[in-house]
């Protein structure tokens, strides 16, 4: 089960960095990142402990839900309300599983955190220069 779960880590890591340095678009940029989440939800699915599990899920979802809430936005000031609430819980999501103990959550959690970062950046910029 170990090497299981380092492999899965590898994997996830692996293609967040490929997700990361990949030159695309905003939308598929923002896809790519809501795949991230949903392998980091699937994964948080398989831990154990009940209780652990249900709050990651919890905490996934809301992350999830702000990014999606965050494409629609059209106005700057709001979207970099939403960019540092994003970031804030993407950095919530790597805290719960330092503190849990979980360095397979922590490595994937950690690589949503830099994704978010790179969408909300990404998308700042659109909407910056369509301002102007």
């Amino acid at each position: 089960m170990a090497k299981k779960g380092k492999f899965v880590a590898g994997a996830v890591i692996g293609a967040a960095l490929g997700v990361l340095f990949a030159p695309k678009k905003g939308s598929e940029t923002r896809k790519d990142l809501m795949n991230k989440i949903e392998e980091l939800k699937e994964q948080a699915m398989e831990v154990d402990v009940e209780l652990l599990r249900d709050e990651f899920v919890l905490k996934v979802d809301e992350l999830k839900l702000e990014i999606e809430n965050l494409d629609k936005e059209e106005v700057l000031k709001t979207a970099k309300k939403k960019s540092k609430e994003l970031e804030k819980k993407a950095k919530e999501l790597v805290e719960t599983a330092k503190e849990k103990g979980q360095p397979k959550l922590e490595e994937a959690a950690e690589a949503v955190l830099q994704k978010t970062i790179v969408v909300a950046d990404d998308v700042l910029k659109r909407l910056d220069k369509k301002g102007e």
